[in-house]
């Protein structure tokens, strides 16, 4: 459809829509370069309502870093609402950027950032929408679909709908890809489709599931994943940004006409994290720190409010107040905006790093929210299992002291189904609540003091020393927590003041079966979309009949079911689905935390204390070979830095 048609209909069919502003575009600092002066055009999709997406800082900063790019020119799109969907099916209109309303199938890269896997069929709906073929192998002259984010770390389960995965920091990547198909292009498109996936795949360590084939066992393990083709790698690295100072974006960022979750401007101070909780994908995948300096972080925030005019700063990392230089960021920010209407926030903060003098200087302009802290078990023995280290005692005295100091409302994050978890762990965490009342109520002097537990299920993730662990199941998951409110509420005196919030069992199985699933998962997203599958992030969509009846027509030969995927230990011989896709990380390292987990060992940051070896610092990898008795993992010399590679290209 041309433009000035597609134009013409969305005026027609938004006044029909819910939350029409959310597909006009427009907003401050958005960029519409002209389609004939570039090179290379990028659409970029955030795979979730604009409310959520718009505000994604990955999305933004590639945003900004393609469009600075004279020969590029970089869209963005999201997913639709389904009365939306419905229209553009019923007038023909096709998925189309929100910059300059132009079809996503014109453009020569879709970029799909997937912060969880809850968002895969929001890519087959667009994909549907745009006129591209479901499937990559089907693909002639589409664009490549390109998946990134955090969920790219193990791309198995939309393999047959991804041209290519990109895993680690986008900053670089992207720019890469961008040179390889500038370059392609200039020459007259040359050897087609297949020859522009190679290149990326050779020059640009980008993985392209298509030149990789899966053996199975008869018992439906992996064999081995394998090239099929000369000069594909047989593991891909992650690309690692070294210093951010040398990316401070955004620069201009984005601000969206319609409300969306976050209303603040955004600024990552630091990236990576070697604390170790072994549950967490993000601490472990985007090692090492590497810290934005006091000078950088100070510019960009000033940058920011100045060109967005947000009343509110958000200061972002896995662990905000682990930068090491954070007081000093903390007491310049907050002397620069002293009398301003400009408040700053720590939106992740530790126990065990917070103290009163850094929230005072973030909340120096009056502006007093809510404290978020994250034990995430409610036992002591819990948690030396996932290797939180905070105790109880670091976390009393820590709500003591923001009691004191005027706060009157706490928010506790636990996880419930961990590894080796028992129902008196999860009790454990409604005695821990009622001591934090009645702590706050004692050292504020008042009645009117609230404590909120917010409970997440625990889904084991790849890259990660818990992705060999089985997961609780749904119904276990909601009888444990059933048991917990009882218990929260069965105290008379403190109940009342705490606040509990949970989601049921059943989201988390199929974030499980999606997170740690192989190719063949791919068959259960597609069925389930085809049965109606949209916005599974979203309660009010999410049917887990709809995906478990998808399952068991997917699978109906194979020697394996959902539980098969969730609730089953893996054992170290296995090959995981992701053995092929490099984070840095160790993988022996990562089964010997998995075995200290199940010691009840805790291990130090190795920020503070001797390197444990990991891998990320020397990047040495291991190799999927097969020996006599089946699938074995065997060393291989170091990777290369993505520094030297770029050197070398």
């Amino acid at each position: 459809m041309p433009v000035t048609d597609l134009f013409d209909e969305l005026e027609h069919v938004l006044p029909l829509v819910s939350k029409p502003i959310q597909y006009v575009g427009g907003e401050l600092n958005a960029v519409v370069k002209d389609w004939d002066d570039v090179a290379v055009r990028w659409a970029l999709m955030y795979p979730d309502a604009y409310e959520v997406g718009a505000p994604n800082q990955g999305v933004q900063i590639l945003y900004e870093v393609l469009n600075e790019r004279a020969d590029t020119l970089c869209e963005r799109t999201y997913a639709v609402w389904p009365d939306m969907e419905a229209l553009m099916r019923e007038r023909r209109i096709p998925a189309f950027t929100v910059d300059a309303h132009r079809p996503v199938s014109e453009f020569d890269l879709l970029g799909v950032s997937f912060a969880t896997e809850l968002g895969y069929t929001n890519l087959l709906t667009t994909l549907d929408l745009a006129g591209i073929e479901r499937r990559a192998v089907d693909r002639e002259s589409e664009p490549l679909v390109i998946a990134g984010g955090h969920a790219a770390f193990n791309p198995e389960p939309i393999a047959d709908f991804i041209d290519a995965a990109v895993l680690g920091d986008g900053e670089e990547a992207v720019l890469a890809i961008t040179d390889v198909m500038a370059a392609w292009k200039s020459e007259g498109s040359p050897g087609g489709r297949a020859e522009i996936l190679l290149r990326l795949a050779k020059q640009c360590s980008v993985y392209v599931p298509g030149f990789y084939d899966v053996e199975y066992l008869p018992d439906g393990r992996i064999r081995r994943v394998v090239p099929n083709r000369p000069g594909v790698p047989w593991r891909v690295a992650k690309y690692t940004v070294s210093d951010l100072d040398e990316w401070p974006y955004p620069k201009a960022p984005l601000v969206p006409l319609a409300e969306t979750v976050h209303e603040r401007a955004s600024v990552e101070i630091f990236r990576g994290c070697t604390r170790g909780c072994r549950f967490c994908q993000a601490g472990m995948i985007t090692r090492p720190v590497r810290e934005r300096s006091v000078t950088t972080v100070a510019e960009v925030v000033t940058n920011s409010v100045q060109r967005t005019g947000f009343e509110e700063v958000g200061l972002l990392s896995l662990s905000s107040a682990d930068h090491s230089e954070i007081s000093e960021i903390a007491r310049g920010l907050a002397d620069q905006f002293e009398g301003s209407n400009t408040s700053l926030s720590l939106p992740s903060t530790r126990v065990d790093a917070f103290n009163i003098e850094l929230a005072n200087e973030l909340s120096r302009n009056g502006r007093r929210s809510g404290l978020t802290f994250a034990p995430e078990g409610g036992s002591e023995r819990i948690r030396r299992v996932i290797n939180k280290m905070v105790s109880e005692e670091d976390l009393i005295r820590t709500v003591a002291a923001a009691y004191a100091a005027g706060w009157r409302q706490v928010k506790l994050y636990f996880m419930c189904g961990l590894p080796t978890e028992t129902d008196e762990d999860v009790l454990q965490i409604a005695r821990l609540a009622r001591e934090v009342i009645r702590t706050g109520r004692e050292v504020s002097g008042r009645r009117d003091i609230r404590c909120t537990v917010s409970i997440g299920g625990f889904v084991p993730k790849p890259h990660t020393p818990f992705q060999w662990a089985a997961q609780l199941g749904a119904d276990d998951t909601d009888a444990r927590l059933a048991k917990l409110r009882a218990e929260i509420r069965s105290d008379r005196e403190v109940g009342r003041s705490i606040g509990f919030r949970y989601h049921d069992g059943k989201p988390g199985v199929v974030e499980g079966l999606l997170s740690r699933g192989d190719r063949r998962v791919g068959r259960i997203i597609e069925q389930a979309w085809l049965d109606g599958g949209r916005l599974d992030g979203w309660s009010e969509h999410f049917s887990y009949d709809r995906w478990m009846a998808a399952a068991e027509r997917a699978l109906a030969d194979e020697p394996v079911d959902v539980d098969w995927y969730t609730t089953r230990e893996r054992g170290e011989e296995e090959v995981l689905p992701w053995d092929h896709l490099d984070s840095g990380l160790d993988r022996q390292w990562l089964w010997d935390d998995w075995q200290d987990a199940l010691d009840e060992v805790e291990v130090e940051d190795c920020r503070w204390t001797p390197c444990f070896d990991c891998g990320v610092c020397d990047q040495m990898g291991t190799e999927i070979q097969t020996g006599p008795t089946g699938a074995v993992l065997v060393p291989v010399p170091p990777l290369p830095l993505m520094a030297e590679v770029a050197a070398r290209r």
